[in-house]
């Protein structure tokens, strides 16, 4: 069954059909050649996929950051970010990274991310003379952050798939985050200096104070969130519910920048962005039961843990293949399909689950910057109306610095764990 399945989905593949059709319609083809499995294993497999209660934070998620963009929200935190580090030479592209960061504080998603900060701040960086290659490049690699830094779909879906706690995983995300934020920061000024670019990048700077009073409501907003769900107050799942709410209201009521019409809209392109994870998820599920089901996963554990006998070669071995299989498949599939055979071999070696869902969450999140199938490069490309062969030159650097901060946190665990046993306590 599992060779059926596999070669299907290659030449599924190599016919260019997209990802969760390929592994829906591969898991569909083993099905119908296994004599023992009944059809109605598709229905059932592709239900309790996506039954599962963690899961309702997507959408709303996904609906707070579309909110937050027609808001008024999204501007008003550029201006912020913009008013500490704006006023030095690339000041502009470290606005970029620092507002990511603070959007992905609520969104949870490096898509939404793209769109809503790179609305804004691609066109200013061309505008201050930044060759749009390179402005689409920062605004796509500092767009990962947002499923890096909690909240993060991606988290959301380890944890369901690998049996972890979310709340355990939000808060190890913090550390990864901030480093990548920190790498990113030092790089664009260095780049901008030795490139001479954004010297102007100051003018029309609001000063801190306005900034911030301009701000203040927006600022509130992953205060409340992250600050609820880690005061106990709710839970993840109820955090994005509330993160919609408080959108709406910021954005209908006090900024009154939205309209029946644009929340028509965000709601609409919510459901369609949900509605591609969810089936993503569904597929991905049934694919995953069925290669458990055909000992894959028991298999593929007892062959790494005997070529890759210590926790540093495992670790290296899977940071590779992770990136590979990054490049090709989405974040979301393959996060569902490799976390339940990943995660016991990694407690076979020793390393926590938790560290080891951050390796695989930031490894997975830089296929969304690399060729040919990332997604933050379509939306940078979309937004930036460039083509993609052009931004891939000035986008290497970037992937180093991504990289760099990579190998940091494989093997050095505090960056994860500290927080996390602070709040949690040592694990027994």
């Amino acid at each position: 069954m599992g060779s059926l399945m596999l070669t299907a989905m290659l030449v599924l593949f190599a016919f260019s059909v997209s990802v969760a059709v390929s592994i829906g319609l591969a898991s569909v083809v083993a099905v119908i050649g296994t004599p023992d499995l009944s059809m109605i294993v598709i229905p059932q497999q592709l239900f309790i996929a996506i039954d599962k209660y963690p899961l309702a934070a997507i959408p709303f998620f996904i609906l707070a950051g579309n909110l937050m963009e027609t808001g008024g929200i999204s501007r008003r935190l550029v201006d912020f970010a913009k008013s500490i580090v704006g006023g030095v030479q690339g000041g502009l592209p470290m606005t970029c990274v620092l507002t990511c960061m603070i959007f992905a504080a609520v969104s949870g998603s490096s898509v939404a991310t793209t769109f809503a900060i790179g609305a804004i701040l691609i066109p200013a960086m061309v505008k201050h003379g930044y060759p749009t290659p390179v402005a689409a490049s920062i605004q796509a690699t500092s767009a990962e952050l947002g499923v890096i830094i909690p909240p993060s779909i991606p988290m959301i879906l380890y944890g369901v798939s690998a049996e972890v706690s979310i709340g355990e995983l939000f808060i190890a995300g913090f550390g990864p985050g901030i480093l990548i934020s920190i790498g990113l920061l030092i790089f664009v000024y260095i780049y901008c200096k030795i490139k001479g670019l954004g010297k102007n990048d100051g003018d029309g700077r609001l000063s801190f104070v306005d900034a911030t009073q301009k701000a203040t409501l927006a600022l509130l907003m992953p205060v409340i969130i992250l600050g609820g769900i880690y005061g106990g107050i709710f839970t993840p799942t109820e955090a994005s519910v509330v993160a919609v709410g408080y959108a709406l209201i910021v954005g209908l009521f006090i900024y009154r920048e939205m309209n029946l019409a644009t929340v028509y809209a965000a709601f609409k392109k919510s459901v369609i962005s949900s509605a591609v994870i969810m089936f993503i998820i569904a597929c991905a599920g049934l694919f995953s039961f069925l290669i458990s089901r055909a000992g894959i996963p028991d298999a593929l554990g007892a062959w790494l843990a005997e070529v890759l006998q210590t926790p540093v070669w495992f670790l290296l071995g899977v940071n590779v293949a992770l990136f590979i299989i990054g490049m090709f498949i989405e974040t979301s599939a393959s996060i569902i399909i490799l976390a339940p055979i990943l995660v016991p071999i990694a407690i076979h070696f020793g390393i926590d689950p938790v560290h080891f869902g951050m390796i695989m969450v930031v490894n997975l999140a830089l296929g969304m910057i690399t060729p040919p199938f990332g997604v933050n490069l379509f939306a940078a490309c979309a937004v930036a109306k460039i083509s993609l062969d052009r931004m891939i030159t000035s986008l290497l650097p970037f992937v180093g610095v991504i990289i760099f901060c990579l190998m940091l946190i494989t093997y050095f665990p505090p960056i994860s764990l500290f927080l996390r046993d602070l709040v949690y306590g040592m694990p027994k």
